[in-house]
């Protein structure tokens, strides 16, 4: 496997980690919003990713791939009731509606994200010291 490819790889991770963070963030702002009817109420949103594995070629035998964002989709996990007829966005029932958001999954979620991005920068790091390794060979 080439440097290349092991760089492309890493850069897809981290595109997809950012793509995780900041969904990660959208929810946890959004985690004590409240509407008065369930379609209006903000819902938890997760990304899907997948494997995209790349053909190998005669220069390399090696397979090579990336990551790749496919989507992201909506949580199907229940909203939160609460009965809070005092509410000013209480429906006519006198019920208000909270996201399915889990703070502390969320957050839990965010740092495993966040290794994740850190672990593939080092990946980069160690590419790039390996490479100026390889050129002070040839100065020799």
């Amino acid at each position: 496997m080439s440097f290349k490819n092991i760089s492309e790889i890493a850069g897809s991770a981290m595109a997809a980690q950012t793509v995780r963070l900041n969904t990660i963030a959208s929810n946890l702002a959004n985690a004590d919003s409240v509407a008065g009817t369930e379609t209006d109420t903000y819902r938890a949103r997760k990304p899907v990713f997948a494997a995209v594995l790349n053909e190998a070629s005669d220069f390399d035998h090696a397979v090579g791939g990336r990551v790749q964002v496919l989507d992201v989709v909506q949580s199907s996990e229940p909203l939160r009731k609460v009965f809070d007829p005092g509410h000013p966005m209480a429906n006519a029932e006198g019920m208000v509606f909270y996201p399915n958001v889990n703070q502390v999954a969320e957050m839990t979620d965010m740092m495993s994200a966040s290794r994740a991005f850190e672990t593939n920068v080092e990946v980069l790091g160690r590419i790039r010291t390996m490479q100026q390794s390889l050129l002070k060979l040839g100065e020799g």
